[in-house]
């Protein structure tokens, strides 16, 4: 199940603070009432990151062996995994998704959002080639608006994700992703104007190997005008191998996402000395944060605690789930599409439970044409 630290957490400057009593009985608590006074229009919603091309097949152990590949797992590639993309696509059927952790949230909360079109907006970096056209089509058919940096110097970035079973392998080439300059793209006044535009970002960790500078420009601007910043800590090598840029943008994080492994990976790094997921949801609330106005909201799996909310997941039948390609990057958008429209935290967790439950149960991060969450 996932669970949510939020102790004296509100989204906007007007709290209405509400006496009640602790869930474990430690005596009276503050709980601040959520209330939103967001916006709600084109462009409320911005997301940064690397844009990629999925490219989805069903593998069998020896594909996962002769690449050192765990079964669930998210790597970035290496000289040794060269030959894998060419390999993926002549050997297994394969699918062709717009993907990239972020730009899947971001859409996948336009889906749920539907209207109006162009909600979430996008910046990223691509190359000027077929793959590159071909991202630019799927943005624009679900009606993301999308704002990319385009170059020539590298092609556009892949991911293969390998799966097996309900476990995917994701092995991702960044390449044009790698190559976003703040200077060239997000510091032009028509871009910024769509930064200023949004009350709610989001930027999963992947971007934090990409470009630190565009993260803490659009953080710091997020904590100076009370608007929601969004992370997700997106994979141990984040945590472990990136952390100091990963804690330079903490102090501006108003919501941090991560999953189990995740949580304790950062746990080990930031030496919190427990593997106890509601500690460490606790630990990481409590790091030191910029604005003021707000407490951080923690979302990681499993436990529960006082000042924790529990809410249990949709169960789905193994013999359904498809693919979890994408499961988390469902969530996200989700809980983004609520939380953009002003909705409450329990309505952001039953949407982003809604949205994880539909992509299992397809290939790649993939959706019907129109939600039926109520």
């Amino acid at each position: 199940m996932w669970i949510i630290m939020h102790a004296q957490f509100s989204f906007c400057l007007q709290v209405k603070q509400l006496w009640t009593n602790s869930l474990a009985g430690f005596g009276n608590r503050y709980v601040a009432q959520i209330c939103l006074s967001l916006c709600f229009s084109a462009n409320s919603l911005f997301g940064m990151g690397n844009p990629l091309l999925d490219i989805c097949a069903v593998v069998d152990k020896d594909f996962l062996d002769k690449y050192s590949l765990k079964p669930n797992d998210q790597i970035l590639a290496e000289a040794k995994h060269k030959e894998l993309f060419e390999e993926l696509v002549k050997k297994f059927k394969v699918e062709y998704h717009a993907g990239g952790a972020t730009q899947n949230s971001i859409k996948i909360a336009q889906w749920m959002i539907q209207e109006p079109h162009k909600v979430g907006t996008f910046f990223g970096c691509i190359g000027k080639d077929k793959f590159g056209e071909i991202l630019k089509e799927k943005a624009e058919e679900v009606h993301v608006d999308a704002h990319y940096y385009e170059q020539d110097e590298e092609p556009t970035g892949t991911c293969a994700a390998c799966i097996t079973g309900d476990n995917r392998s994701l092995v991702a080439n960044l390449a044009a992703a790698n190559c976003y300059k703040k200077d060239k793209h997000l510091d032009l006044e028509e871009n910024w104007k769509l930064v200023e535009k949004a009350k709610v970002y989001y930027i999963a960790g992947f971007f934090l190997t990409v470009s630190l500078e565009s993260i803490l420009k659009v953080a710091k601007h997020a904590s100076e005008n009370n608007k929601l910043f969004c992370m997700n800590l997106s994979a141990p090598f984040i945590c472990q191998f990136f952390k100091d840029n990963l804690m330079q943008v903490m102090p501006y994080v108003d919501v941090l996402f991560g999953n189990e492994t995740e949580a304790t990976a950062f746990a080990k790094e930031q030496d919190f000395d427990t593997k106890d997921i509601k500690e460490i949801a606790r630990k990481a609330q409590a790091l030191p944060k910029d604005n003021k106005k707000r407490q951080r909201v923690v979302v990681i799996t499993q436990g529960k605690d006082e000042t924790i909310e529990t809410f249990p997941v949709v169960k789905t039948d193994p013999k359904y789930i498809v693919d979890t390609n994408g499961a988390g990057d469902a969530f996200v958008g989700g809980f983004l599409s609520e939380l953009v429209q002003e909705k409450p935290l329990d309505q952001c967790v039953k949407a982003a439970h809604y949205a994880a439950n539909v992509i299992i149960q397809r290939a790649g991060c993939s959706f019907p044409e129109k939600p039926d969450f109520k």
